[in-house]
């Protein structure tokens, strides 16, 4: 009797979901400059909502931006820059406020609030491997691991915004220091990835890092000089970094350099076929150019 054949959508036998449609970038060098404005703008606007406008309102408006966001990008049906760009830039703005309102309103310092967003994102990381078997962002292709991509981008963003507040302010380093800190850890998972460290691992971390590095960026940019900013202002800094933002995603929708290039898995695919050779855990050069694939693969499981 011939066994069953695997149902799209559904994990495959070796972590490799047949589901079609890859709904994240390409991960290149533009992926990551654009990652880091996203960073920067959204510390930048939360803190204009929250100190310069009205916090409490700042906040509804920011929730709910990301709110919409997210619906539309979980609606749609296959990778758009702009949806995909947009979300991460609400992410961005509303994960700002989710570790700001722990410290300004509930009053915790900015250890206990990294803590709690990193064993929220421990906990995420850990639920998403043993659900999936995979933490690779190009197996992002079924909703519930879209659910586990962006819960986990959410709390990096938390965690890098506490983290980043945390080095500048409670251990006294500057907003300047501070960004060239983590601008610096930066190369630490590259230089990993050059000498055949888990391009998986690699990715996440330095995904985790771009997030105090902007942030700590727009931070000294925007903040009064009292506290080691150049004082140019939360208004004016957004101002620039919406422009650059939008800028960067215009850029990679008009050159197609974020496009990227579904992955499709066969039941009797083995773990020899796909070794996650590339920044990212992208698969070797060849593979998917030897898989169809089916848009109407992808379905929730």
């Amino acid at each position: 009797m011939a066994p069953a054949p695997h149902q799209p959508g559904t994990r495959a036998q070796y972590g490799i979901p047949r589901a079609a449609i890859v709904k994240v970038p390409e991960v290149t060098v533009y992926f990551w400059a654009v990652k880091l404005l996203t960073t920067a703008m959204g510390e930048a606007i939360s803190d204009y909502l929250v100190n310069d406008w009205n916090k409490y309102l700042g906040v509804l408006l920011g929730f709910v931006v990301f709110a919409v966001a997210m619906f539309f990008q979980f609606r749609s049906r296959a990778y758009s820059t702009w949806l995909y760009w947009l979300a991460v830039s609400a992410v961005a703005v509303f994960g700002t406020m989710c570790a700001d309102v722990l410290h300004k309103v509930v009053g915790l310092p900015y250890a206990v609030s990294f803590v709690l967003y990193a064993v929220l994102l421990a906990a995420t990381f850990t639920a998403w491997y043993r659900s999936e078997g995979t933490l690779d962002i190009h197996s992002v292709n079924t909703r519930r691991r879209e659910v586990f991509y962006w819960l986990t981008v959410i709390f990096t963003f938390a965690m890098g915004t506490a983290v980043g507040d945390l080095t500048a302010m409670t251990f006294s380093l500057g907003y300047l220091a501070s960004a060239f800190m983590f601008l610096g850890a930066l190369c630490l998972p590259l230089i990993a990835w050059r000498f055949g460290a888990s391009p998986v691992a690699t990715f996440w971390i330095a995904y985790v890092l771009t997030r105090p590095a902007g942030a700590s960026f727009a931070d000294y940019f925007g903040m009064p000089k009292d506290i080691s900013g150049l004082g140019l202002g939360h208004g004016p800094v957004s101002a620039v970094l919406i422009v650059l933002v939008a800028a960067g995603i215009w850029f990679l929708k008009a050159s197609g350099k974020d496009a990227q290039r579904p992955l499709a898995a066969v039941p009797e695919a083995t773990p020899s076929h796909y070794s996650g050779a590339g920044y990212g855990g992208y698969p070797e050069h060849g593979y998917m150019q030897s898989h169809t694939h089916r848009r109407e693969d992808y379905r929730q499981p």
